[in-house]
């Protein structure tokens, strides 16, 4: 990825306060955000537009065909590169839930814990400036 070029993240949620604060937590990480209300229309997205996103960040349970975990497992598959966090305050991940790749933020959280969580998981090259030059 090159330097001056702003990473995607997709935000995967049903509750329309979590998604704004979400998206604005990952928006000051320095990210460009999408949101989709469930993991069917995430996955369309995503269809499209793999290339240009380096995170999902998706909620457990929510409508649709497919839960967080099920959608993590899709795109684990299919778009390798993408780095995965899965949320939730209600369902914490059993053993195979997730794939190998995917880390798990308890909900609630707040901007400080997703950021410290993302300068952790991402490697610097998937890092937007923000999160690379913050200070701890």
């Amino acid at each position: 990825m090159a330097t001056s070029t702003i990473p995607y993240a997709i935000v995967v949620e049903d509750d329309p306060i979590i998604m704004m604060e979400t998206t604005y937590i990952l928006e000051d990480a320095g990210f460009r955000v999408h949101e989709s209300f469930d993991g069917d229309e995430a996955i369309v997205h995503l269809a499209e537009h793999w290339e240009n996103t380096v995170l999902l960040f998706s909620d457990v349970d929510m409508p649709g065909s497919i839960n967080g975990f099920a959608l993590a497992r899709h795109v684990a598959e299919h778009w390798p590169l993408i780095d995965i966090v899965i949320a939730s305050g209600h369902v914490v991940p059993a053993s195979g839930d997730m794939p190998d790749k995917a880390t798990f933020i308890l909900k609630p959280f707040n901007q400080r814990m997703v950021h410290d969580h993302l300068r952790e998981i991402l490697p610097d090259d998937r890092k937007p400036e923000p999160l690379k030059t913050a200070v701890v």
